[in-house]
């Protein structure tokens, strides 16, 4: 997944997505700052360096919110609050995925469709990490409920426009 999309994005890093990273990467292991560091270089094959002016005061406002904690040895380790997180955002991306599995069988339409949705929800999705932990939960499921429903609408139309293209052929 990495390296596809950092084919895809360059050398240019989107907002939110270092936070993002930061928190996927110590669900998996705490970490210390230069381990996270190490890693975003290594997975990207040096295309992404962060730096600790990055990493390091994000890792604070990561505590602040109470997304992470820091353990005795330095390493950080995500909280319960981060996982949930986590779990929404993957949640969200699922759900466009398969809506994007489905415009690209459309055609050429579709695949331009797909990507211009991609990018938007790259924004979306940015927008949505650097902001989730500030969010009640009240908010996030009423903004989980409004995605859904704009899917739902993408989803119907693209329908729509298949059965009208499987007519003109017929």
């Amino acid at each position: 997944m990495m390296s596809s999309w950092l084919d895809r994005a360059g050398s240019v890093i989107p907002r939110g997505f270092s936070r993002h990273y930061v928190l996927t990467s110590i669900k998996e292991v705490p970490m210390s700052g230069k381990e996270i560091i190490d890693k975003a270089i290594d997975e990207s094959g040096g295309i992404w360096k962060p730096s600790p002016g990055l990493i390091y005061p994000m890792l604070g406002r990561l505590i602040e919110e109470g997304l992470i904690d820091q353990m005795d040895d330095g390493r950080y380790k995500i909280t319960t609050k981060g996982l949930d997180m986590i779990k929404d955002l993957e949640s969200v991306h699922n759900v466009f995925q398969k809506q994007f599995g489905v415009l690209l069988r459309v055609g050429s339409i579709g695949r331009f469709m797909t990507l211009d949705l991609l990018d938007r929800v790259t924004n979306i999705r940015n927008a949505l990490s650097s902001n989730l932990g500030k969010m009640t939960k009240q908010e996030r499921n009423r903004y989980k409920h409004f995605l859904k429903t704009e899917l739902r609408k993408v989803n119907q139309q693209q329908t729509q426009e298949s059965n009208n293209i499987n007519k003109k052929g017929d």
